[in-house]
């Protein structure tokens, strides 16, 4: 093979492996001031959210009793809503369910009076009004003393998570580094649960569950961009800290929209035909990743570039009288 032959497969090689690690060199750094203020401005609005207005906690949290009839033909649930506190059953959230003709109530602990009978006395009272084929598909109750137990034990859940993930960190990581992977776990973890506010999405086991996963999706992205800028700054030796984050930011592009993508269409597709059950999981994941994808991005790395990161950063500090190993006195 001819030597321009080499130099032509070579020439393929270089443009395979850009494509496929998207080396598109973005100035994704232009715009960090930009993304702090949007960062910053988004932590304290969630922040408020959560103080001034709260979440709304599903019935795991709150006790109550949970009531699914469906109807022959689609209903409207705010006209349900409407006739049920006609009837005397006040604060009631009643829902579709699957599909149009399947409808979910929740009654508050307050409202339930005996809870052997609620579901049976909530149907009677929905086919006075729609007729005899309205049918009950269940009913549960959940005490007030185990929801309060329940609510308990998931701050609890996530607290735990949240302080095993950071001595991670301080394992993992050093100095700068593990600052910046804090920042931008605190980030995701506090627009998430800012987003169940704003949104009024009801926060369930189920939805517990899915914030404790964004913790765990948001460090491993975080993990994999913050490892790419230690070696880059090791490797390149004329570059500034903005370059190399930059440089580092562009060769984890592909990686990083691969897995947010292919996610993201996994809990669309359980967000669509999952239903009621999975509804508040899938939101708060697909929230989770979008932010998370964008915090290992901007925040991490912004967070690096505010505390002054370089290469100096990154040495290893030489042990005092390291030099006079090997010399006998």
């Amino acid at each position: 093979m001819s030597e321009s032959d080499l130099d032509i497969d070579r020439r393929n090689v270089e443009k395979r492996q850009t494509f496929w690690e998207f080396e598109l060199a973005l100035d994704f750094m232009r715009w960090r001031k930009v993304a702090a203020i949007a960062s910053g401005v988004a932590v304290v609005a969630s922040i408020l959210l959560l103080i001034f207005k709260g979440l709304s906690f599903g019935l795991d949290f709150t006790g109550g009793t949970l009531v699914e009839v469906q109807f022959p033909d689609a209903v409207d649930p705010q006209e349900i809503r409407v006739e049920l506190q006609d009837l005397g059953y006040e604060n009631l959230v009643v829902q579709n369910f699957g599909t149009p003709r399947d409808i979910l109530v929740r009654v508050p602990p307050d409202v339930v009076g005996d809870t052997a009978t609620v579901g049976d006395e909530l149907l009677q009272q929905l086919r006075s009004v729609y007729g005899a084929d309205v049918t009950l598909r269940r009913s549960e109750f959940v005490g007030p003393t185990v929801g309060e137990e329940l609510r308990e034990q998931g701050g609890l859940a996530m607290l735990a998570a949240l302080v095993l993930v950071m001595i991670y960190i301080l394992f993992r990581f050093s100095g700068k580094f593990a600052i910046g992977a804090v920042v931008a776990l605190a980030h995701d973890v506090i627009i998430v649960m800012g987003a169940f506010v704003l949104f009024q999405w009801s926060f369930d086991l189920p939805s517990l569950a899915a914030v404790l996963a964004v913790i765990g999706y948001s460090l491993n992205d975080t993990i994999v961009i913050s490892d790419r800028i230690r070696e880059e700054f090791r490797r390149l030796r004329r570059e500034t800290p903005l370059e190399v984050l930059n440089i580092a930011l562009n060769k984890t592009l592909g990686r990083t929209l691969v897995t947010s993508l292919t996610t993201i269409l996994v809990l669309a597709v359980l967000f669509i035909f999952g239903g009621q059950t999975v509804e508040g999981f899938s939101e708060a994941l697909i929230v989770g990743v979008l932010v998370g994808t964008y915090s290992s991005i901007y925040v991490a790395a912004n967070t690096l570039l505010a505390l002054g990161i370089s290469r100096e950063d990154l040495l290893v500090p030489v042990k005092e009288g390291a030099d006079q190993e090997g010399i006998q006195p």
